[in-house]
């Protein structure tokens, strides 16, 4: 009888969400292309640095290599697009994972924007959901270990499409390596002051690096996931201007929350210029930070709006936006 509740037990603690799972044999043989973004820019641009001076591009660095190494470990073959503190060009970059024909492309980034307070993992994909089901399969997986090991388990986490931020043509390392099951992850905010000073330690990176470990070993453990055409299940969606890199930083974009907010109380309202005065907020928040826990919400208010002006056809797209670019983790 102790033997049979102690095999329970067990059996409940393996099975518990957040838990270290046994590991498989999964990435033995696997080619996996790491890619520690960005590189030797240091004298060319002034915003992807902390507070106290930590720069984006070399915390890349660090959880890459640690990552290489513990795939490595577990029998993987890991093609690395930088291994020092250099420029390697975006479509150099995804070269590398298609003609070593990778398994799996990531793309290892730390993230920046205006509001200090900021703090929480951000994932994309490239393209529509519903056609590139694999990428988000693998981006789930790393959602939840980076809330793991990282974070707060009740903190926002986004899974989102590239073109949410890059409105045209999505990411070019994500673009250029389609077809591959890839990610370009954001793991955290180097402007959150806390966050910077833990970006500095190795505990801290290594953490991250076993994050992507267990989540790459949880992907190729389960059943294959396909990669379709691009607009070959969904038509193209019209695209969204958002604020770019240093735009990021401005004042107007710190305000992305309140602007939130304003927009929700107005709504309420529901007359004419309040809704015309919310839709203004709603899509000033979506813009300055569209990758936000809320931006989802702004567009899905944004196509309430729309609709309730008789703009069908705009209104559809939203909603087609909604759905296909942001990806919904929890109930």
């Amino acid at each position: 009888m102790k033997n049979f509740f102690l095999l329970l037990l067990f059996l409940v603690t393996i099975t518990t969400p957040g838990f270290p799972q046994k590991a498989t044999q999964s990435l033995k043989g696997k080619i996996i292309c790491i890619d520690p973004g960005h590189g030797g820019t240091a004298l060319t641009d002034s915003y992807r640095v902390g507070p106290s001076g930590e720069r984006e591009e070399w915390v890349n660095l660090r959880v890459g290599l640690l990552l290489q190494k513990m795939l490595e470990e577990k029998g993987a073959k890991v093609i690395m697009t930088r291994t020092e503190d250099k420029v390697v060009t975006l479509p150099e970059r995804a070269k590398l994972a298609v003609d070593n024909k990778a398994d799996v492309f990531v793309s290892i980034h730390h993230n920046a924007t205006a509001d200090s307070s900021v703090n929480f993992p951000i994932i994309y994909f490239h393209g529509n959901a519903s056609e590139n089901v694999a990428s988000v399969d693998l981006g789930k997986e790393l959602a939840s270990r980076l809330l793991t090991y990282l974070h707060k388990p009740d903190s926002p986490v986004s899974l989102v499409s590239d073109f949410t931020v890059f409105a045209t043509s999505g990411a070019s390392v994500l673009r250029n390596t389609y077809g591959i099951p890839a990610i370009l992850a954001e793991a955290s905010f180097f402007t959150n002051a806390n966050e910077e000073q833990k970006l500095k330690q190795e505990t801290h990176n290594r953490n991250e690096a076993k994050a992507y470990t267990e989540a790459l070993d949880a992907f190729f453990a389960s059943p294959a996931t396909n990669i379709t055409a691009k607009n070959s299940k969904v038509q193209a969606i019209p695209p969204f201007s958002v604020f770019q890199e240093a735009e990021r930083m401005t004042p107007i974009a710190k305000r992305w929350k309140q602007d939130y907010l304003d927009a929700e109380r107005l709504m309420t309202k529901n007359d004419t210029a309040s809704l015309s005065a919310a839709y203004d907020l709603f899509t000033r928040s979506a813009r300055s930070f569209p990758d936000s826990p809320v931006a989802a919400q702004c567009h899905a208010n944004r196509a309430k709006i729309l609709e309730l002006q008789g703009k069908k056809t705009e209104a559809s797209q939203e909603a087609q936006r909604v759905e296909e670019y942001y990806v919904k983790l929890r109930k």
